[in-house]
């Protein structure tokens, strides 16, 4: 039986009082500033957003997250500390003006984090029991910094063409969301389902990354052409995020938008090159001591697209997400051969009961691949690069390598200001003869960013329901409720044996977003 009375429920309830008092000095200011309001003023009339701050030409813009965690990682040695609560704020504060040939940005980050567990990392292969237990490996007792989080500078009408820009200095970027679908739908899923699969900022983490380099993005009736190339800089559990790191990220794409009499549609192609030139140890299934005999550079071509679309369907919406990449290069000594799939179908039906709640239904299934000989000279593990792995894994204890996912979700919006969503995703390991990986790339000089445990010709990784609920308090306040519990399968019970046949884990968080 796992111990509950470990966590520390002060600090949770501690930073959760503190969310609940924000909230309510939010309100109190948002009803200071706004205009009254009375029943004359038309339904329809959308109310005016709130005004930036702004000194002269130069607005300034921040933002303050508070976070409150609960973990619970399945059953490890009783000597370590697997129930624990954490909690975080992350400060961000910035200053920008807009041109009409140029605009520029500069912006910190400050972010704090409070009680870490110091006893939450045991001895391989249990590992790290938790997101709590990496920000201890990554940062240690240091429990704040100040980060030079974006500083560019993006210069419009490049040689005379207003269709073109370049942006150049340090700042975030996503892959897949060069372009924004006008459709709702279709933007849900885009941000949701196709962004950040191989290059992300890792906002979830306390700290992110950010990129050193350049994008240079086109705009036409034909698409957008957008290419970018940077360093990514350290940070996401680290709490020094100013270094960059000895690895580049290149990265091209076409993405086309349709209209269609019955919905919307796109497609995108893209290409990207990742080279890693840290001699840091690799993290993949061969035997330590092959692994330890050669630091040679990573260097892997990816190639793949997308298409997403939303059409009517009877009194409904029907949408449809395909995604693919192929990768081939370098991984150190062995040659690199992998891909990865995603085929994923949703319908919001009509009627006035469901113009009440809003359903939504989808259903999906992705698959990348594993390596199947750990003494041959190929490497086939499917590689996701620099990706924020929490979009995809909402209770982070896997990622997109060597995975089988097949998931269903319901989401439904009962109110203007709320959002509900529920999802049951069943978890396989592609390869029984590869690892179990957890994380999100490199983020440390010195680590290589992503964890193994090895399957013991195990495949099952079990099922993971969860829950999150979505309230916007106004226009610059919004909070967040997640709860996702996890029953695992043969790969966790060879690990976690003290778990039985189906070790349990759980993540909850409750989160304050203010922005000013």
């Amino acid at each position: 039986m796992k111990n509950y009375k470990r966590t520390p429920i002060n600090l949770l309830l501690s930073v959760s009082l503190v969310c609940a008092t924000l909230v309510a000095a939010a309100h109190a200011q948002q009803a200071a500033i706004s205009p009254s309001t009375n029943n004359s003023t038309p339904a329809a009339t959308p109310k005016p957003g709130p005004a930036p701050i702004k000194i002269g030409g130069v607005t300034i813009f921040g933002s303050l997250r508070l976070r409150a965690e609960s973990w619970d990682w399945f059953d490890p040695d009783p000597a370590y500390r697997d129930s624990y609560a954490i909690g975080a704020a992350v400060l961000r504060l910035g200053l920008g003006q807009q041109k009409e040939k140029y605009e520029w940005q500069i912006e910190g980050e400050f972010p704090a984090l409070m009680g870490l567990p110091e006893r939450a990392v045991a001895p391989a292969p249990q590992g790290q029991l938790g997101l709590g237990a990496s920000y201890f490996a990554a940062s240690g007792r240091q429990d704040a910094t100040a980060i030079f989080k974006q500083g560019f500078i993006r210069l419009k009408e490049m040689f005379g063409d207003k269709a073109s820009s370049l942006k150049l200095g340090r700042f975030e970027f996503n892959d897949g969301l060069e372009v924004i679908p006008a459709d709702p739908t279709l933007a849900a899923v885009k941000r949701d389902h196709i962004s950040q699969r191989l290059i992300g900022a890792f906002g979830f983490s306390h700290i992110g990354r950010s990129f050193d380099g350049l994008q240079y993005s086109r705009s036409s009736k034909a698409g957008n052409f957008t290419f970018f190339g940077a360093r990514p800089t350290e940070g996401v559990f680290q709490l020094n995020g100013n270094d960059e790191l000895d690895v580049d990220v290149w990265y091209a794409a076409f993405t086309r938008p349709n209209k269609h009499k019955t919905g919307e549609s796109e497609w995108r192609a893209f290409a990207s090159y990742y080279h890693d030139g840290r001699r840091t140890l690799k993290t993949d299934n061969r035997a330590a001591a092959s692994r330890s005999a050669e630091v040679d550079n990573i260097r892997i071509t990816t190639v793949g697209g997308h298409y997403i679309g939303a059409y009517k369907a009877g009194r409904g919406v029907a949408d449809v997400l395909l995604w693919g990449a192929g990768q081939l290069g370098s991984w150190g000594r062995l040659d690199h051969r992998a891909g990865a799939i995603a085929a994923e179908a949703g319908w919001r039906p009509g009627g006035r009961i469901a113009e009440k709640i809003k359903p939504w239904f989808r259903g999906g299934y992705f698959r990348s691949s594993g390596d199947g000989d750990p003494s041959d000279d190929r490497h086939g593990t499917f590689f996701q690069m620099l990706p924020t792995p929490r979009t995809y894994a909402r209770t982070p204890f896997y990622n997109l390598m060597n995975n089988e996912d097949a998931f269903g979700q319901l989401m439904l919006k009962p109110h203007a200001k709320l959002n509900l969503r529920f999802d049951a995703h069943h978890l396989r390991l592609s390869s029984g003869k590869d690892l179990w990986y957890v994380g999100g790339g490199a983020f440390q000089k010195s680590t290589f960013g992503y964890v193994g445990r090895p399957s013991n010709n195990r495949k099952d990784l079990g099922w993971l329901y969860d829950f999150s609920a979505d309230l916007t308090l106004s226009a610059r306040t919004a909070m967040t409720f997640y709860l996702g519990g996890v029953r695992g399968g043969g790969v966790q019970s060879a690990i976690y044996p003290r778990g039985g046949a189906n070790p349990l884990a759980r993540f909850f968080y409750v989160e304050l977003t203010q922005k000013f």
